[in-house]
């Protein structure tokens, strides 16, 4: 690819700012003006970095309904300043009352976690999944079917990233202050769209053990 399609692809999306520029122009509810005094959300949206899961359209909600942070594989890892930092800013200066774990089946993440192969500096965030592949290898390993294989460890490390998500001091502390939030784990089907719930959301620190509940 050379500069001149470079710029024709750059083009592209300045032309399809236009497009948006008039959407707004000619939106009559008032609602943009709005925006552009502060958001209110009451989701934030935890996703996987893909680009065939954008959030807004996922839940069918309007701009400045859904606070993102996007990665490789949908993590919530108790060292990742950058989803704590949003994630801090969600709870405690949004209020958001809701919080989604969104995984998507055919996830390439969760797949290259399940392979031995090297794909370079991404390795070392992928250990994070093979951590929820350790702690569950017995049900993955007697899963004959690859593609089976992959999409249940992306079930599960929804369910691991919720649980991980409730144990940061940020949630306690919401819920140890009586704040209304919860915690939901759910998965895409790309092909369908379906945003599937998988029935693990969170209300509180009681089903977590009493390592981890904040007094």
């Amino acid at each position: 690819m050379g500069n001149k399609e470079l710029e024709t692809g750059f083009q592209r999306i300045l032309d399809g700012n236009k497009g948006w520029i008039d959407f707004v122009a000619k939106d009559t509810t008032g609602r943009f003006e709005q925006l552009a005094k502060g958001q209110n959300p009451e989701i934030l949206w935890i996703g996987c970095a893909d680009s065939r899961v954008p959030a807004n359209e996922i839940t069918g909600r309007k701009p400045g309904e859904v606070f993102v942070h996007r990665n490789i594989a949908n993590m919530c890892v108790h060292s990742d300043m950058s989803m704590l930092s949003v994630l801090d800013y969600a709870v405690n200066v949004l209020k958001v009352k809701h919080i989604v774990v969104a995984g998507h089946y055919g996830c390439g993440g969760v797949a290259a976690s399940l392979s031995r192969k090297q794909f370079g500096i991404i390795d070392n965030w992928l250990c994070h999944i093979k951590d929820v592949y350790r702690l569950h290898a017995k049900e993955i390993d007697a899963i004959a079917d690859e593609e089976e294989k992959v999409n249940r460890l992306i079930e599960l490390n929804v369910k691991e990233q919720v649980f991980n998500l409730s144990t940061t001091s940020i949630v306690q502390n919401a819920w140890k202050n009586g704040q209304d939030l919860a915690v939901h784990g759910m998965v895409i089907n790309i092909g369908t769209g379906e945003l599937i719930s998988l029935e693990n959301s969170m209300y509180g620190n009681e089903s977590l053990g009493n390592v981890f509940a904040f007094q």
